[in-house]
């Protein structure tokens, strides 16, 4: 197979780009180098179209090779013809090759090849060729008769061979392939209740059905987990006769004797060995492509979450609520250096309330904490009106204000040993409030210290193919830390790993070589670390920074095989440093970026890189992003009525809608069909995780804690 021209082809690129993408993948190198450093390689492809590339590149190999060793083992077998051959190259599906396959794969005992085993494979054979002429099969079965082979009966002579005629059918790749086109166009997904007494999540799924070339992604992977859970009974419904009539068309040959018998067994190897077959191929393509479908949808979700603009600067207190246990307090500064802890009990008694009042109110002015972020758990209602009343007892005066921040995840951190390593003198508790405090700061640096899968952005994440889903969510992280970039100097072990080119253990090597040596001086300084080579410092350099070096290059994304180039840029523009820079990018217009990119050796979308960090050293591509909501008072869900007008923050984004935090305990759900007038096929087209919108509410349900919001205009108002 000529990969390049088959990736070409399904991504509508020129196949020069794919033969350079296939090469430069080959080579070693990591997506985010691609991505950024080999644009003029590949034609400036982006690191998600790049990821995809690679994934179907691995896929179509992995196809190539299964198609060979099947090739293999049937010219082993002795069976490979020329047709067969033919039909294996032109297989573009593994279904298409297991089909091939299947008769020369070696079986588990069946009646088909018990039959085999009692000789009666040529009555078998006779009986299929349905001659105009031939005995009736009741007859030619007497010939077949033998008490040493325990065949007693011509009926069960004649039984055995229809066995055998119908496992010739299941095998038929033809067949497979005529029915799995037709049940995938024309069958029904019918869901039923195991129990119709039983109480569950699943009621809408008791008696449900809906073809299966509109079934949404979200209600497979629903139906899968009832099913699981075994409240339902499901299965794939198609027209009998529809799907026999394909295998007639095949096999059955009109006016012998031999026609009926062979068609009855067409029958029975439809019913019991072909169609099961298609419906647990269909259920489990159903399976595989909604699974597929919500790991690109929590990829997106995790990837605008780790790219929310940190809120720099700030002293931040963290507050983790509880209730028996009290609140746990952490204040951190700009740099996430914590500064104090405690523990408070604002839900207990009055005094106890007041207390921690006095507590709170002492830390923040202490420290100067400008905002508290409040984890989102148990509690945290609660928590969230005590600190909306500290800071009215505070006065505006005082600057502070709080968001309710996502806590998922932060017990997961706070009991791992990386944050035992972090904070051996914190117990689980407060090590949570830290976590929570830093994820407002800079949530990348401190969300990629979690597992993705409990981060809360997703949809039936542990039902996903967990290899898929691991691939997918550590690729998106590491997109989004090279995107960002890290400091050299201060970037923890955990974030450093994600950088392009670098393994956990080289990370370590990082900061132990910072904690002995000192701080590094410039990019050069990697290349004195422990395991980490040219090609690992060739993938990572350009993503980390280093704001201390005399070289201002090496604090920007300009990369050291680059730095000649950009130094001759100056040169050339008449700029010797970077203060003098301001009118780079007019005096390279003036030039014509053409021919200043011919005249330094480089391409232009190189020339355009360097310009911008020349230009914009240090510079953070969340800082351009709207701030995340800061609120300084409190709601309930008693407050919302409908029609109010409210502002919110995307939580996470699904198949069927998105869901706002509106600022009372419970997020509001924005169906699909309310997020706006037009038509769309996903709420991800219109909204990512981190946006701040304008919602109204539709209705409340107070007893069940479930918010209903529209994003659309009121009728009267043009919407």
């Amino acid at each position: 197979m000529d990969f390049a021209q088959k990736l070409a082809e399904d991504f509508g690129l020129k196949k020069w780009q794919t033969e350079k993408v296939i090469e430069l993948i080959d080579e070693g190198n990591t997506i985010p180098f691609i991505a950024r450093y080999r644009k003029e390689a590949h034609g400036s492809l982006d690191d998600q179209m790049l990821r995809e590339i690679s994934e179907r590149l691995e896929h179509l190999r992995s196809l190539e090779k299964r198609r060979y060793d099947v090739a293999q083992l049937i010219e082993g077998s002795g069976g490979m013809t020329a047709e067969l051959s033919s039909a294996l190259s032109a297989a573009s599906t593994l279904s298409e090759i297991e089909d091939i396959y299947r008769p020369y794969r070696p079986k588990r005992k069946t009646r088909a090849s018990a039959a085999k085993a009692k000789g009666l494979e040529p009555l078998a054979g006779a009986i299929l060729k349905q001659e105009k002429n031939s005995p009736y099969p009741a007859d030619m079965a007497k010939g077949y008769v033998n008490a040493e082979l325990n065949v007693t009966t011509p009926g069960e002579a004649l039984s055995g061979a229809l066995d055998i005629i119908a496992e010739r059918v299941s095998d038929d790749a033809c067949i497979r392939k005529r029915l799995r086109t037709v049940a995938a166009a024309l069958g029904i997904l019918v869901s039923k209740a195991a129990d119709p007494c039983a109480d569950s999540v699943y009621t809408m799924y008791y008696d449900f059905k809906e073809p299966v070339k509109k079934l949404a992604g979200h209600r497979v992977l629903a139906i899968d987990r009832g099913e699981k859970e075994k409240f339902l009974k499901v299965n794939i419904d198609l027209d009998k006769t529809k799907g026999l009539n394909i295998v007639y068309s095949e096999f059955v040959r009109e006016g012998s004797p031999c026609t009926d018998a062979v068609r009855q067994a067409c029958a029975d190897a439809y019913s019991r060995l072909v169609f099961p077959s298609i419906e647990r191929e269909i259920r489990s393509s159903l399976t595989e492509a909604a699974g597929a479908s919500a790991i690109k949808v929590f990829s997106v979700n995790l990837k605008n979450l780790l790219m929310q603009p940190p809120v720099k600067g700030s002293v931040v207190m963290g507050l983790d609520p509880g209730y028996r246990t009290g609140c746990k307090v952490a204040v951190v500064d700009p740099t996430g250096r914590v500064l104090g802890t405690g523990v408070i009990y604002p839900t207990h008694s009055k005094a106890r309330a007041d207390e921690a009042k006095e507590f709170t109110k002492r830390l923040i002015l202490k420290h100067k904490v400008s905002v508290i972020a409040i984890g989102n758990g148990t509690a945290s209602k609660e928590t969230e009106m005590f600190a909306a009343g500290v800071i009215k007892e505070l006065g505006a005066g005082a600057g502070v204000s709080y968001m309710v921040v996502s806590e998922a995840g932060a017990s997961v951190y706070s009991a791992s040993r990386l944050a035992a390593q972090e904070f051996p003198e914190y117990d689980v508790t407060l090590r949570s409030a830290v976590s929570i405090a830093r994820r407002l700061q800079d949530p990348l640096a401190e969300l990629v210290k979690i597992d993705p899968q409990a981060i809360g952005v997703g949809q039936y994440q542990h039902d996903m193919p967990q290899k898929q889903l691991d691939e997918a969510l550590s690729g998106v992280v590491e997109d989004c830390v090279n995107s960002v970039g890290a400091d050299l100097n201060t970037a923890s072990p955990s974030l450093l790993e994600h950088i392009s080119g670098i393994t956990p253990a080289v990370s370590k090597n990082i900061v132990k070589y910072r904690e002995e040596n000192g701080a590094f001086k410039s990019r050069r300084g990697l290349l004195k670390v422990p395991k980490l080579g040219p090609k690992a410092f060739e993938q990572c350099a350009g993503f980390l920074r280093v704001p201390e070096s005399e070289n201002f290059l090496d604090n920007t994304a300009v990369h050291p095989e680059s730095y000649d180039a950009a130094l001759s840029l100056l040169k050339l523009c008449g700029c010797t440093k970077k203060e003098g820079a301001a009118g780079l990018k007019e005096q390279v217009d003036g030039i014509g970026a053409e021919k200043a990119a011919q005249k330094l050796g480089i391409g232009v979308p190189t020339l355009n890189d360097i310009v911008n960090e020349i230009l914009r050293p240090g510079r953070d591509p969340r800082d351009g992003l709207p701030k995340p909501m800061l609120r300084t008072d409190v709601m309930k869900i008693e407050d919302l009525k409908p029609g109010m007008e409210l502002s919110g923050t995307v939580r996470n984004v699904i198949d069927f809608g998105a869901f706002v935090d509106i600022g009372v305990h419970q997020d509001g759900l924005v169906h699909i069909s309310q997020i706006c007038s037009r038509f769309i096929k996903h709420p991800s087209e219109v909204l990512k995780v981190g946006d701040i919108v304008k919602v109204r509410v539709l209705s409340v349900d107070a007893k069940r804690q479930r918010i209903s919001l529209t994003m659309k205009e009121p009728s009267g108002n043009g919407g």
